[in-house]
């Protein structure tokens, strides 16, 4: 998809966006569609767009999964995650109608903010400030795009990591098909793990110390990396395009949590994930990093991490 034809969609919406960098390597934020960011390279969209997401509105019983890269709150699941308040997976309402307000602004940089109420799936009430503090660069025959992703607690009453989970959780999106993949250093067999009962580890290859997890949007699976794992590419071989994606590593008053799409009724595991990768039925997919959650959680309590996202062809 042309800039000019993303830029045309949400201004026809009637939905607030801003852009940074110019049509050769920039960033369209789309500021009342969760924050959402765009890439664009020369002119195109690399992202996955779905339209219908920038035309209607999502609600409880229809949600239109917009694409592009967003911030979201870990875990999914468990009794501690943020999709089950209501007792059925949904996206917050206080997710979908974030209205991002544009804090700082350059030319090629960007900070934007909004308030987002969060209630865990044990109904405990969370009030917080999202914040994306994007820049876009091009070196060469490479786009780089680096955002600090940051979930600061604004609520008076401390809160320990057994009754409030919550980290930073960026999902960037892309359209796939057939042959395509997502590769990562291997080092061991427990760095590697499903998130659903539907497999998908059995079916990676290993090619020396390079695992290649099949990521085609045929089959509905995800897995969860292990905290060892230093970055995940994701490979499009009918556009000729990686994607590289680093996380820097979280503090040591932080944990890696269990950021599953587990049963609500279920504690969280003690397993740690850093980056995950999601493939979903619907031809398309994500490559997903994670930050960390403190033992102790009160009034001004930041979990962020930095995530460097590297465009380049084969």
């Amino acid at each position: 998809m042309h800039v000019k034809d993303l830029q045309a969609a949400f201004d026809r919406a009637g939905k607030r966006t801003h852009f940074i960098g110019d049509a050769k390597a920039g960033v369209l934020v789309a500021l009342d569609m969760e924050g959402r960011l765009f890439t664009i390279w020369n002119e195109e969209v690399i992202n996955r767009v779905n339209l219908d997401a920038i035309r209607f509105w999502s609600d409880q019983s229809t949600y239109y999964n917009p694409g592009g890269d967003v911030l979201w709150p870990a875990p999914e699941g468990t009794m501690l995650g943020y999709q089950y308040a209501t007792g059925k997976w949904r996206v917050s309402p206080a997710i979908r109608f974030a209205h991002y307000q544009v804090k700082q602004h350059e030319e090629r940089h960007a900070l934007v903010e909004a308030e987002v109420d969060l209630i865990n799936n044990s109904g405990i009430g969370l009030p917080t400030v999202f914040s994306r503090d994007i820049s876009v660069s091009q070196e060469g025959d490479e786009v780089t795009v680096c955002v600090r992703e940051s979930v600061t607690y604004t609520g008076k009453e401390k809160l320990k990591a057994s009754e409030i989970l919550i980290a930073p959780w960026t999902l960037c999106q892309f359209d796939t098909d057939h042959g395509n993949k997502v590769v990562f250093p291997f080092q061991n067999e427990a760095c590697i793990w499903d998130l659903y009962d539907d497999t998908i580890v059995p079916q990676c290859i290993l090619h020396g110390d390079i695992m290649e997890i099949p990521a085609d949007g045929k089959k509905r699976f995800q897995v969860g990396l292990a905290p060892s794992v230093s970055w995940i590419e994701f490979h499009h071989v009918q556009q000729n395009l990686r994607v590289k994606r680093s996380a820097s590593v979280i503090p040591s008053s932080q944990s890696y949590i269990d950021i599953s799409d587990a049963d609500p009724q279920c504690i969280p595991t003690p397993r740690g994930v850093r980056y995950s990768v999601y493939n979903d039925s619907s031809n398309f997919m994500e490559i997903e990093a994670v930050g960390g959650c403190p033992e102790l959680i009160q009034q001004g309590t930041v979990m962020s991490v930095d995530v460097e996202t590297r465009y380049s062809l084969f």
